[in-house]
């Protein structure tokens, strides 16, 4: 498959990109993606793209795979300027976006055979092909079924496998374990390394996982067009030793300590991890002096290694402003006492013809608090969700919300809850301040309370700036923050919040989750669903699901005790996930 005069083996770099520019003018004025950009990607290694949102990530993938062409500087790939042969490149390389185009109407099969016919796969290589890649992916027992009827985690494999029909040289993956569980995530993971282990094969993968970054061998961080680093993950993370501290306080509210300890001068961030407080100072602050509140005596704090993610905040701290601090932010003890049941699900089924998505599911939610319902994809969690919301009937079982009899009165139940779905259900031709009109509207607000609403929202959520913008052409932290300000401009007294940081930087998931710990405070009932882990521990309990059935309900330190081991003594919420789904795999 190469080229006539193109030396695949020569030189040491895949891609290399100089001075790039890309702007692009949107209702008037201009955005600048990319501002002299320059870095190198070797060949044969996993090379990482991070940055927060609208940093560029995806403009600059669309200049490597020729789909954009750059206003300044010039891109080489595999020895050829992409401006100049993009079909030449394009030839040699394989691109996955981050929503890429399956066909759900076709089975697995019929989406491999349709893309081996768009990248001219010759007929006699398919079959090797198609078994090799269906092995890797795990997906050989379902080429028969329609690619409408995956779970997500098994669509973004069948994306990928459609992807490598022909194999390339550079991969190029935009964000392709967005929206999968930790789990799927591994299992993707684990066949990027076999294609370079095996393979040889240049993979250049962006994420806003930060653990991932850690996976990769090189790491290229981009913030608002500019690059403000290249190196190996441990390049980043080193410079932060002996700023990054484990703080534990037996018998206090772990959120309320969280905001304490992060409203602290000379703290840089800290975050709810593993049982306690993750703290990173400024250099040279004393962590005892600047993180522990004067009135807690009993604290153990005690430093840990330092991970990329710490690097990364502190580097984006640096560029952004950090959001003001809500005045109804939780004080310490002062997390509402959670009594009554204000969402009751018991012995709950839903069937979809033969098949059973949910199995006698039965849980319930105190008021105010912060509830969590995770699981692999296709678990069950979004159906239970859905029937929750009152967006989809039970065939089987009750349910109550705000006690109202899901089964009778689901229209009453709805007036009292707000829902963000998980893509933000935004109009995108709409602007920031028509949608919030819209939404308001709906939920019966007009006049002078309606106003007073909107108002709160531009100021609460900083979309002022973004009033007269289209939704779809606002950056995704701040269609974040406009999903969540139209969830509740009707002051819902339950909060479903559907994967709600999902492909959002780590500022903005810190930022949500401060105005989540206050909304709990002042008495709103939240329930969430979360591929991210480490969010899982800001809930007060959580279950996961398995086949439509609960494997595990508690708070997040019962979950993770049932696998604390001698080889694993404090297990992370993740390790404790896929524990528990591999268990129940094995007894299948």
């Amino acid at each position: 498959m190469q080229p006539d005069g193109v030396d695949l083996l020569q030189g040491t770099n895949a891609l290399e990109a100089r001075a790039v520019s890309k702007g692009f003018r949107i209702k008037g004025r201009l955005v600048q993606a990319l501002d002299a950009v320059s870095l190198d990607v070797k060949r044969g290694i996993v090379t990482g793209l991070i940055g927060p949102d609208a940093a560029g990530k995806t403009t600059l993938m669309r200049l490597i795979t020729g789909l954009l062409l750059p206003e300044a500087g010039s891109v080489k790939v595999l020895g050829i300027d992409v401006a100049l042969d993009p079909i030449g490149v394009q030839e040699l390389i394989s691109y996955m976006p981050q929503r890429f185009g399956l066909y759900e109407d076709l089975t697995v099969q019929e989406n491999l055979d349709l893309y081996a016919d768009l990248q001219g796969v010759p007929m006699g290589l398919r079959t090797g092909r198609y078994a090799e890649l269906m092995h890797m992916t795990g997906l050989s027992p379902f080429t028969g079924r329609l690619a409408g009827r995956l779970s997500g985690g098994m669509k973004q494999k069948l994306g990928l496998a459609c992807t490598l029909v022909r194999a390339p040289r550079l991969l190029v993956l935009d964000e392709p374990t967005v929206g999968v569980d930790p789990v799927s995530r591994r299992e993707l993971w684990a066949i990027v390394y076999r294609l370079v282990e095996d393979e040889g094969m240049t993979v250049l993968l962006s994420t806003s996982y930060l653990d991932e970054a850690e996976r990769c061998s090189d790491v290229i961080l981009i913030h608002q067009g500019k690059i403000l680093g290249q190196s190996a993950p441990r390049g980043f993370s080193d410079p932060m030793t002996g700023r990054s501290y484990q703080i534990k306080v037996p018998d206090i509210n772990k959120k309320s300590l969280q905001t304490r300890v992060a409203n602290a001068p000379g703290v840089v961030d800290a975050i709810i991890h593993g049982g306690g407080i993750r703290m990173v100072v400024e250099e040279g602050a004393d962590p005892v002096a600047t993180g522990l509140p004067a009135d807690i005596s009993d604290a153990g704090i005690s430093p840990v290694p330092p991970r990329f993610e710490d690097r990364f905040v502190d580097l984006l701290r640096q560029q952004r402003p950090v959001h003001p601090r809500s005045e109804a932010a939780p004080q310490a003890q002062a997390a509402v006492a959670h009594h009554d049941d204000i969402i009751v699900v018991k012995n709950v089924k839903r069937r979809f013809g033969d098949f059973y998505a949910v199995k006698d599911v039965t849980f319930s939610v105190k008021h105010g608090e912060v509830f969590g319902l995770l699981g692999a994809n296709g678990a069950g969690k979004s159906t239970t969700f859905r029937m929750l919301c009152g967006l989809l009937p039970a065939s089987e079982g009750a349910l109550q919300v705000a006690g109202r009899d899901l089964r009778r009165a689901s229209a009453g139940a709805r007036a009292r809850i707000g829902y963000m779905a998980q893509r933000f259900s935004l109009y995108e031709d709409l602007s920031v301040l028509e949608n919030l009109r819209f939404f308001s509207s709906a939920y019966g607000l007009y006049g002078k309370r309606q106003r007073a609403r909107i108002d709160w929202a531009m100021e609460e959520f900083e979309l002022a700036n973004y009033a007269d913008l289209k939704s779809g052409d606002v950056p995704l932290g701040y269609k974040q923050r406009l999903a969540l300000a139209a969830a509740m401009m009707h002051e819902p007294e339950i909060l479903f919040l559907d994967e709600p940081t999902s492909g959002v930087d780590p500022l903005a998931r810190r930022e949500f989750w401060h105005r989540i710990n206050a909304l709990s405070a002042e008495g709103v009932t939240v329930l969430v669903t979360t591929h991210f882990m480490e969010e899982a521990e800001y809930c007060d309990r959580l279950v996961i699901m398995a086949e439509g059935k609960i494997l595990a309900q508690g708070t997040p330190e019962e979950i993770r005790k049932r696998f604390r081991s001698e080889d694993c003594p404090e297990p992370t919420l993740e390790e404790a996930f896929i524990g528990l789904i591999e268990t129940q795999q094995n007894r299948m």
